[in-house]
């Protein structure tokens, strides 16, 4: 830990760079749980990797030695300096200074697919905690030609991400995820691997994306609203809380069509597995 922790109090004094606290800046110490993101990846010279946020560099300079072609986006302007100095001699590098959840990620993947033959494309990032579910589900819902997606969250995060649909930790975005992907937990990253210390631990997580979702829905905006309603009051009964989505005539015809399918009228959202909100789904 001490290389890479001295490397990076080097970096943010020589560029005068301290933590943005609105960015969710956390710089990554810890050599071990870096090999762990990289080993876990599984790069090799015929990928294209995408590193959401990389920062100071700490995680990208591995990745370039590995990958055909990284292309870091980087919202914070601070940083694009460090990373053109820091990798100035590298041809296999492109930085991106944007939000990522502005950019068209399937024209750059489809554009770096077609000039440069890459096989895969995978996605890895130090992801800022305050914006993890809007990255994650874009990465998700835009259906991108991706192998997999490997990051360091919030640990509370990714118990919901990674937990299997109706049972504990379940959220809306368990089912996301797991409609699309195969998640699994790699490794829990304590705060002392941070320049400044998180106040929770983190997690290290892969999903791989599946190459046909879990399920067969034909209308899969009507399949996601069921779940997002069902959730936005978790305390709710199901029934209540699809009351209010404007997908039904009364709660009576709600509660008949549980009934007709077997789900017990008094349950909640969170206790449905996947596949009976696909039959809720197709019924209506």
């Amino acid at each position: 830990m001490e290389k890479v922790y001295n490397e990076t109090k080097f970096l943010m004094k020589k560029y005068g760079i301290t933590a943005n606290k609105k960015l969710g800046q956390n710089f990554l110490i810890d050599e071990n749980v870096l090999d762990t993101i990289v080993n876990s990846s599984e790069i090799n010279s015929d990928d294209l990797i995408i590193e959401i946020g990389p920062g100071l560099g700490t995680l990208t300079a591995k990745l370039l030695e590995k990958a055909g072609k990284v292309i870091c986006v980087e919202l914070d302007d601070r940083m694009i300096s460090v990373l053109k100095d820091r990798f100035f001699m590298y041809q296999n590098l492109e930085i991106i200074n944007e939000d990522i959840l502005k950019i068209d990620l399937n024209k750059i993947i489809k554009e770096n697919k077609e000039n440069n033959n890459f096989k895969e494309v995978k996605i890895v990032a130090n992801l800022p905690y305050y914006i993890t579910t809007p990255i994650i589900m874009k990465l998700l819902e835009e259906k991108l030609d991706i192998e997999s997606i490997t990051v360091m969250i919030q640990k509370e995060v990714a118990d919901r991400l990674t937990a299997i649909p109706g049972e504990k930790n379940s959220g809306a975005i368990t089912y996301t995820v797991y409609y699309f992907s195969q998640a699994e937990e790699i490794l829990t990253v304590p705060n002392t691997s941070f320049i400044p210390e998180p106040e929770v631990a983190s997690e290290v997580i892969k999903l791989t994306i599946r190459k046909e979702p879990i399920i067969k829905i034909k209308d899969e905006e009507k399949f996601f609203k069921i779940i997002k309603y069902a959730f936005m009051q978790r305390r709710k009964t199901l029934v209540n809380a699809l009351s209010n989505s404007n997908l039904f005539e009364s709660k009576e015809q709600i509660e008949n069509l549980l009934e007709e399918l077997g789900i017990d009228k008094k349950i909640r959202g969170e206790a449905l597995t996947i596949e009976q909100f696909a039959n809720i789904a197709r019924a209506i």
